[in-house]
């Protein structure tokens, strides 16, 4: 959702700039100009953290999130999905409890909007300032006095730069400027020819020749790429402003590092005589210019007579300064992640994968189906991308709720009967008392959320996490986490988990296992025996979500399976009971 993404965006931009503001402010003096202007590469990487996968850094277990919608254990709007969901398959009941979530599509697409336009307004400011350049360009003529040119070579060999620059004059700039990342220009303001001198022209060829060296015509392009990315957030503006101004104070130490100590002075008033002979200073964000506002002169003169020959600062001091700002900025990788985890996905690499097209089966629905085949050890997947994404595992995840609560003895194989409250529940299945093979099999969600409340929070916590369940999130409430809510797994998850629960590689008790293999069994025919659990999500009444997982157990063989669609009103877990059935057939499994 673009909302999410900007949401994180304010809070990366805002963080980042206020912790090298801060830095800026209080370890400044510890820096010489050079490394405080290198400080804002740091702005930089985090800006750049929202758009890199977050799979390279996730840490979104350690933190938690309240989604933004409410949930209710039973709402007016609730769903039945087909009692008896097809012959011979009759021990299972596809219920489901519709939750009540926030539509907040307009909202996402009015931000989007918005964002949009001002993106459209700062590149047509961008597009007005190329065309202002072209025109430079275009109407300049030839530089021609060779004295000059012969000591602009001199300052190039200085700096060691070989590659041809263009000096141009221009009655269009009030101000020597330099632009161009393919051919570079050299702009002279040919108004202030008549004051101009070798010494002068040494200085500005040597300014904006350092500019050239230092890759700062790409760093313009670099920050007014980012502005426009975050123009929304006017500490970016301000960040940006004061790179500009360290970048022009690191250049003028750099050319004051070129010259003798009598020249220092004249350096600063060759600067100071732009300011006072410009009629204003252009405003050209693609271009770098020895001119600014006075507000910038100022400080850069100041910089310019505290400056003393070969005094240096502490490196050690420098590298502490830089260590402890990539550490302060890298605590918002947690974040970023926990904030990602709406869409989350499970990276899955397995060289053997057949990967299938089913889409024959899965008529005006998206989704996903994953096969493991036990003996072959190999899986076929239909839909790579969408069998990799985690979406809410609804009441497949009662299976673990029930084998968490054994283990936990919170009930026990001979004894998981719960009483039945007395209060009403949309379906009569659900009105009596239930032990764990009843509730699996007609999905009765006030059992196991008296379970899941039984085990306490941070033992079911803890037991997802053991077992790498999807995102392990819980965090959308002990009732309701499991409902279209926070935790969230992928098909290929979910089949590896039948494998390991089904082979018994979780290290819990065989009786406990075996417990829930029995309420998960649904029928047999001459040659195999299908066992498994449905789940639908459904939201605002409406059926978004259905699952189907288990396994076929054959005389030589064992395939586990998972089946997921999605649709706007009637994916459930008959439809994807339907369209497992169908396949498996197909494949000649069952």
């Amino acid at each position: 959702m673009f909302l999410t993404h900007f949401i994180i965006g304010i809070l990366v931009s805002s963080f980042s700039v206020t912790v090298i503001l801060l830095i800026r402010k209080w370890f400044g003096r510890q820096l010489t100009a050079k490394w405080h202007y290198h400080l804002w590469i740091f702005l930089f990487i985090a800006l750049t953290l929202p758009f890199i996968p977050t799979r390279l850094y996730n840490f979104g277990f350690l933190f938690s999130r309240e989604y933004m919608y409410q949930t209710t254990a039973v709402s007016p709007n609730t769903e039945k999905n087909g009692t008896n969901m097809m012959q011979g398959l009759h021990l299972i009941q596809d219920f489901s409890v519709s939750v009540n979530q926030t539509d907040l599509t307009l909202l996402n697409m009015g931000v989007m909007g918005l964002w949009i336009l001002g993106l459209l307004l700062f590149t047509f400011t961008m597009v007005r300032g190329w065309i202002t350049l072209r025109r430079i360009k275009n109407y300049s003529s030839t530089f021609s006095n060779q004295e000059v040119l012969v000591l602009f070579e001199e300052c190039k060999k200085r700096l060691q730069i070989k590659k041809s620059i263009k000096i141009v004059i221009s009655k269009r700039v009030q101000s020597p400027m330099i632009f161009g990342l393919f051919q570079t220009y050299i702009v002279l303001p040919s108004q202030h020819e008549n004051w101009i001198n070798l010494k002068h022209y040494e200085h500005i060829f040597l300014h904006e020749l350092n500019h050239y060296k230092n890759k700062d015509l790409l760093t313009n392009y670099l920050m007014l790429f980012y502005q426009s990315i975050y123009w929304f957030n006017p500490l970016v503006w301000l960040a940006f402003r004061e790179m500009r101004l360290d970048r022009e104070i690191a250049c003028d130490i750099s050319v004051l590092h070129l010259l003798d100590d009598n020249s220092f002075n004249e350096y600063g008033n060759t600067i100071i005589n732009f300011v006072d002979l410009s009629k204003r200073s252009s405003k050209l964000p693609l271009v770098t210019q020895i001119n600014g506002t006075k507000s910038q002169i100022k400080k850069r003169i100041e910089q310019i007579a505290a400056y003393k020959p070969g005094a240096k600062k502490s490196i050690r001091k420098s590298v502490f300064i830089y260590v402890l700002a990539s550490i302060i900025l890298t605590v918002q990788l947690p974040v970023i992640s926990a904030f990602s985890t709406e869409n989350d996905r499970y990276y899955f690499n397995n060289d053997g994968t057949i990967y299938e097209d089913l889409h024959q089966f899965f008529n005006g629905y998206e989704g996903s189906f994953v096969l493991y085949d036990s003996s072959a050890k190999q899986y076929r997947i239909y839909n790579d991308e969408k069998s990799t994404l985690r979406v809410s595992p609804d009441s497949t995840y009662k299976i673990y709720s029930a084998l968490f609560a054994l283990e936990s003895n919170v009930i026990s194989p001979e004894e998981s009967t719960l009483s039945w409250d007395g209060t009403e529940y949309p379906y009569d299945a659900w009105n009596m008392d239930q032990d764990v093979a009843s509730a699996l099999q007609k999905s009765v969600n006030w059992y196991f959320q008296e379970l899941d409340r039984r085990k306490g929070f941070e033992t079911i916590q803890s037991n997802l996490q053991d077992i790498n369940y999807g995102n392990s999130n819980v965090s959308g409430g002990l009732d309701e986490f499991w409902n279209e809510s926070s935790l969230k797994i992928s098909p290929v998850e979910q089949v590896q988990l039948l494998q390991a629960f089904y082979n018994n590689q979780l290290g819990y008790k065989e009786m406990n296992i075996q417990a829930v293999k029995d309420a998960l069994y649904l029928e047999k025919n001459e040659e195999a025996r299908l066992s498994g659990k449905t789940g639908t999500g459904t939201v605002n009444g409406k059926n978004i979500n259905g699952w189907f997982i288990g396994y076929v157990e054959t005389k030589n063989n064992t395939y586990f399976f998972a089946t997921n669609i999605q649709n706007e009103d009637v994916a459930s877990g008959s439809k994807a009971i339907e369209i497992t059935l169908s396949i498996l057939k197909d494949l000649g499994i069952y």
